[in-house]
């Protein structure tokens, strides 16, 4: 197999290159037709790579492509996930080159969706590929890739619930989180929640004049900021009531081992361009970002946001919340347990609306699992290096969705760096980790294959 894959290297980056090239941003209806193109491009490769079966299947949003290759109905069955929408790329005067022009600088392409997940989605198509060319196929494998990720997958639920049996399979394979380092793997072992909301508030019946009316009402803008800010107290612990008693605490061994992880602060700082790390007291940074929920604002507005000066006091103001939650947080709980929170601190001077998005459950998945043994081993032949059991502080909602549904455990085999700078301007993925991946996922199905036996 490396040898096929060292032949096809540059094959495989430009065919990724294609695929970065269609802007795939499901959240912004007027890319409806680039999300199809991408699916169908998805679509063309899993036949040639080799599947025997490979439909896009419609859903009340964007399709969902399914692909399939049954080698013998006694061996195991890997589903493999994916996404091809990809964010929005805004703001876009930040990116040093066009987001939908892919450009490779210092052996990483820079694109949206580089390593979010089309890198990683795709990373799959070629070890399939790889497989297939080489006779190296030792399971059978299903595809499930959709294009409603990056807007909650508000779809995927109906589509598994609606295809159970042509869904069967043994173990979930999904490539959409990152690693330690290139020097330092890691398996995601647990994901955090989601609760995502949007706050209106509203003062006025219309926007004013900020010198007749000033001082004689309420502005919503500064009512919102002083409720956001409430939201926290001194020591960085979130306010609502009832937000953490079902928060699962780890025991001191379980962190002093997450701990031992290789993690070096000033790089983290350097990183991301903080002059200092912040977080709930009592936890360390690599915790913070892992195993203890959060509440962030992701976007706030209201009044006069163009160039220049309007005196105005705005009738509303909006902003959008995210809680990243733990196990044992129940995401329609949390939402509740914010929006009565917030409602009770509201003024009498403003009135408040809260409108609920998305969310998701956390999960923690087995380490002594035959399916994460197979993942570890095929990490430590590539890397030459046992890879380190991590919980990861995004979320992907569908995998307890896939747990409930499918009865299915999943393997988080991502090979993503922090760096890479996902849902951000100048997003990239190395072109070592695209290989790497694209070299270490067949040995998993070799692995697995015969653990199972």
């Amino acid at each position: 197999m490396e040898k096929f894959i060292a032949e096809n290297k540059e094959r495989f980056i430009g065919e990724l290159i294609d695929l970065l090239k269609i802007p795939s941003v499901s959240t912004d209806a007027k890319h409806k037709p680039d999300v199809i193109k991408t699916a169908e491009f998805v679509k063309e490769k899993l036949l040639s790579a080799g599947a025997d079966v490979v439909e896009i299947c419609e859903t009340a949003g964007l399709p969902i492509v399914y692909g399939e290759k049954i080698i013998d109905p006694s061996l195991p069955t890997v589903l493999v996930y994916g996404h091809y929408d990809v964010q929005p790329a805004d703001p876009l005067e930040l990116w040093n080159s066009p987001p939908f022009e892919p450009v490779i600088k210092d052996e990483k392409i820079y694109a949206r969706g580089a390593c979010d997940d089309k890198g990683q989605m795709y990373m799959h198509v070629k070890a399939f590929e790889t497989m297939m060319a080489t006779g190296k196929l030792t399971c059978n494998v299903k595809f499930m890739i959709e294009g409603e990720e990056e807007i909650g997958s508000p779809n995927l639920e109906i589509y598994v619930r609606e295809n159970q049996d042509k869904l069967k399979a043994d173990v979930i394979l999904i490539s959409d989180t990152g690693m330690l380092s290139n020097d330092t793997p890691s398996i995601t072992t647990g994901l955090r929640g989601l609760s995502y909301v949007e706050v209106e508030v509203t003062g006025p019946k219309r926007d004013l004049h900020s010198g007749l009316y000033g001082g004689g009402v309420a502005n919503p803008i500064n009512v919102l900021c002083e409720m956001i800010a409430s939201l926290k107290d001194e020591n960085n612990k979130i306010t609502v009531a009832g937000f953490y008693d079902k928060v699962v605490e780890l025991s001191e061994e379980e962190r002093a081992a997450m701990n031992a992880a290789p993690f070096n602060i000033e790089d983290f700082k350097a990183d991301t361009g903080v002059p200092e790390v912040a977080g709930e007291k009592g936890y360390t940074t690599l915790e913070h970002t892992s195993i203890r929920p959060t509440l962030d604002v992701n976007g706030i507005w209201g009044g006069y946001m163009e160039e220049g000066a309007k005196t105005v006091i705005a009738s509303k103001a909006y902003a959008k919340i995210s809680m990243r939650l733990v196990p044992d947080q129940n995401p329609d709980e949390i939402t509740e347990l914010f929006q009565k929170h917030f409602e009770s601190i509201a003024p009498s001077t403003v009135t408040v609306k809260v409108n609920p998005h998305h969310g998701g459950r956390p999960v923690v998945t087995p380490t002594d699992s035959v399916e994460y043994q197979a993942a570890s081993k095929a990490y430590e032949a590539t890397f030459g290096k046992k890879p380190v059991p991590m919980r990861g502080g995004g979320s992907i909602p569908i995998v307890a969705m896939f747990k409930e549904l499918l009865g299915l455990d999943s393997v988080l085999m991502g090979f993503g760096l922090d760096t890479d700078a996902i849902h951000s301007p100048n997003e990239h993925f190395g072109i070592f980790n695209f290989m790497k991946g694209i070299e270490t996922i067949p040995l998993f199905y070799q692995n697995y294959a015969e653990l199972k036996k």
